[in-house]
């Protein structure tokens, strides 16, 4: 049981041991840094590490850490024991003083055995060399006459530790440190995205995650991206620090938890433009196809479309604090045109269909599925063309009524915002406002233009009404692309658009279409 420091309310949280990954994080000057020392004080079975100190920080061996009891207890030549170093020159030390003892020993155990023995068990030195290797596999490590040695791709030049970049003696630091590691630890990690490059993050501390599956790995970050990438984490937001009580405000989220919209915002440090989508972060469509449209943005799902809306406002409102943008994707729906370019013009993406399912059925979405499963793109999407028309025809009624709903909705809403000054004139206004609604006129008008749709058999503005959350099951589109049914089909859409492949360029290119639309006004400028 990890016990956390003491909370406003003088209440101490736990986490249950079957947790392995635990994520510390809070904007800065939240009190992060003091949090983690008092739960390394509280908890004996912590080992903090931190780059910084290991690489920069000189001087001679402290006999209260592991790492440095362990050089000062052994056989080492009292010159090398005593020297000052950094952290890192006495890991590397330590390293191959060990492997000497190891096989010295493994030698004299062959020597005098009358019987044969089992092969060595790999040693710290080979985990730190194969974890080097798979991180880094141009790269070769040598040793040399009780030096480390490496050797870049395509070259026979061979060179210290000293000359790696920072980033190559942070993965060096963190491999040789977790061999020591005490069995069970919590291993406490300041800022494990210091000196890495973003693309080798995730692949290093899932590598050492492993290598040290027995530990309970604690990450104290300020890296969004990073957090997220620990899936299964129990997340450990500081927000505040009171030093008259020596306690924090705090707030535990428990795996797979989605950061809430204060976490986000009072964090600095995340890089990419955000986008806010509706959905539920792990079930909706929303959550799968956004990001692969937009990987160079954080996608952050809210549910509503009224909170995207809102979330989006309020970020942009903030980017002198922030320095970073925001945008959102909300469904068409039923809106008009004067609202959807009202909601463009305050960075919310409206798509050029009624809802995301529908960015299923555009015509090249379905051609490029068709495509890869060596099905006719022509057949399949004119036999889809087909059933959403006859299905659009038949629901022709109900959907203009949906639409006439909307429309009075939303009018009223404007119109009843407006200042009276008394209840006579209010009541004026609504017995005004009744009449020049006249819903059947728009109702009329509407299945006017909706039956001109079928007649023409203009699919895309069908697709940009038609609101059928049924659409996918009901125009049997997985069927004429060769598979079972609708969840399978948007599995596949999904798999395609996550490669390389010319299916799934068209098919980001098709959705991008319909998303990356402007203002008339910005189409002229």
């Amino acid at each position: 049981m990890l016990t956390l420091p003491t909370n406003l309310d003088l209440s101490h949280a736990t986490i249950d041991d079957n947790v392995r990954r635990v994520v510390i994080i809070g904007a800065n000057g939240a009190g992060k840094s003091l949090f983690t020392s008092r739960l390394c004080h509280d908890n004996a079975t912590c080992w903090r590490l931190n780059v910084l100190e290991a690489l920069y920080h000189t001087g001679a061996p402290d006999p209260g850490d592991i790492i440095d009891a362990r050089v000062l207890n052994s056989t080492m030549p009292e010159f090398n024991r005593t020297l000052v170093q950094t952290r890192l020159e006495r890991l590397l030390g330590l390293l191959l003083h060990d492997e000497l003892i190891d096989l010295l020993a493994d030698k004299i155990a062959r020597r005098q055995a009358t019987d044969s023995i089992p092969r060595r068990s790999p040693s710290h030195l080979d985990r730190v060399i194969d974890l080097w290797q798979g991180m880094f596999p141009q790269s070769h490590v040598l040793v040399d006459s009780g030096r480390f040695l490496f050797r870049g791709p395509g070259s026979n030049e061979r060179y210290g530790a000293p000359l790696l970049s920072d980033g190559e003696k942070a993965v060096l630091f963190y491999a040789c440190a977790l061999c020591y590691a005490p069995k069970g630890a919590n291993i406490v990690v300041d800022s494990p995205e210091m000196f890495l490059h973003p693309s080798t993050i995730q692949a290093l501390w899932n590598r050492l995650e492993t290598m040290r599956h027995d530990c309970r790995f604690i990450y104290v970050t300020h890296d969004l991206e990073f957090a997220a990438s620990r899936q299964g984490s129990t997340i450990v937001w500081v927000e505040a620090y009171n030093p008259d009580k020596e306690s924090w405000k705090y707030s535990l989220l428990g795996p797979d938890s989605v950061l809430s919209e204060g976490i986000y915002m009072s964090i600095i440090g995340a890089r990419r433009p955000v986008l806010f989508v509706e959905g539920d972060a792990t079930r909706s469509i929303d959550a799968k196809l956004y990001p692969l449209l937009f990987p160079d943005m954080t996608v952050k799902s809210l549910g509503s479309c009224n909170r995207v809306i809102e979330a989006t406002r309020t970020f942009n409102a903030l980017n002198d604090f922030h320095h970073l943008t925001a945008m959102g994707i909300v469904d068409r729906d039923r809106r008009n045109e004067n609202e959807v370019a009202y909601l463009r013009s305050r960075q919310i993406m409206v798509p050029e269909v009624a809802e995301i399912e529908n960015i299923f059925m555009l015509p090249r979405v379905i051609a490029a599925v068709a495509a890869a499963a060596r099905r006719d793109p022509a057949r399949a999407v004119s036999r889809v063309k087909n059933a959403v028309i006859t299905m659009f025809d038949h629901d022709l009624k109900a959907q203009a009524l949906e639409h006439t709903r909307h429309h009075v909705k939303r009018t009223v809403e404007y119109r009843v915002d407006g200042r009276f000054n008394s209840i006579a004139q209010f009541e004026q206004h609504i017995a005004r406002l009744t009449i020049e609604l006249n819903p059947r006129s728009v109702y009329e008008n509407t299945c006017r233009a909706f039956r001109r749709l079928v007649a023409d058999r203009d699919y895309m503005a069908i697709l940009k009404v038609y609101n059928h959350k049924s659409m996918l099951s009901a125009s049997n589109v997985a069927a004429h692309v060769g598979l079972s049914n609708k969840d399978a089909y948007i599995e596949r859409v999904l798999k395609l658009l996550a490669g390389n492949s010319p299916q799934s360029a068209e098919i980001r290119a098709a959705a991008l279409a319909v998303l990356t639309v402007k203002n008339d006004k910005d189409k002229t400028a």
